[in-house]
């Protein structure tokens, strides 16, 4: 061959290895990648509404055991080894709310506050400033209050201490679900978001617990009863308005 025709074979290579190496190269998107992106776009469509009011809540699947969860404001909350010793429908904001009063044996009556989802459409939005508007109380020590359900699901609670010129309370509130539950909003909203891409909705209830204590004690003192009342409550709400 000669070497003008090896020179020329040579360049021809060279040209098509350039060209192969420039082709970018495609791999597969990973599952997860992809489900967190369409839970974004989809997220990026629905926060409008979501801070707005004005959610579009045509197609979204419904809430299956809605019923079981209204009535909780009619029969109460039944806990183990606490009795209740009153309870009433009081308002609070624009919602109705239930006031249950439950006591241990030996022990101080502690107020419960229940606010249940009333429909499909209704979301957490300002539950924690309508308990704060009504009761004028004033409040410090804000922490979290983390705790497991069934070695399954996670709450994080919000952990205060609050008084008035009567009483003092250690407060913890969250938001309960069938999958643990957290104080915030946008948790609700993003687990809400995930279960609709499997065709399922997250029911919720506005939980908001008032504990007495020391007047200004340390809020420490008071976290052990305060995190197993907090666990009773969720596993009775599992086990009770959100089983199906």
């Amino acid at each position: 061959m000669q070497p003008e025709m090896k020179k020329i074979l040579s360049n021809n290579n060279l040209q098509k290895e350039k060209r192969r190496r420039s082709q970018p190269q495609v791999s597969p998107i990973p599952s997860i990648a992809a489900i967190a992106l369409l839970i974004l776009l989809t997220a990026i469509g629905a926060i409008p509404g979501y801070i707005s009011g004005n959610w579009s809540w045509a197609n979204l699947p419904p809430v299956t055991n809605l019923s079981q969860i209204r009535n909780l404001r009619q029969t109460g909350l039944t806990l183990p080894n606490s009795k209740t010793v009153g309870q009433k429908k009081i308002a609070l904001g624009a919602h109705q709310w239930l006031a249950q009063i439950i006591q241990k044996s030996g022990e101080k009556p502690v107020i419960l506050l229940l606010q249940t989802q009333d429909d499909h459409r209704e979301q957490p939005e300002v539950e924690w400033m309508d308990i704060n508007g009504f009761e004028r109380w004033k409040t410090d020590s804000y922490r979290q209050l983390n705790f497991p359900v069934d070695r399954e699901y996670k709450v994080k609670a919000r952990f205060f201490r609050a008084w008035n010129q009567r009483q003092t309370f250690a407060v913890v509130q969250w938001y309960a679900t069938p999958q643990g539950g957290n104080y915030s909003p946008a948790w609700w909203f993003w687990a809400d978001q995930l279960a609709q891409l499997r065709g399922t909705r997250v029911p919720w209830i506005a939980v908001c617990l008032q504990i007495p204590m020391e007047p200004l004690g340390d809020l420490n003192v008071a976290t052990p009863k305060a995190k197993a009342l907090a666990q009773e409550v969720q596993t009775a709400l599992i086990l009770g308005p959100f089983s199906r």
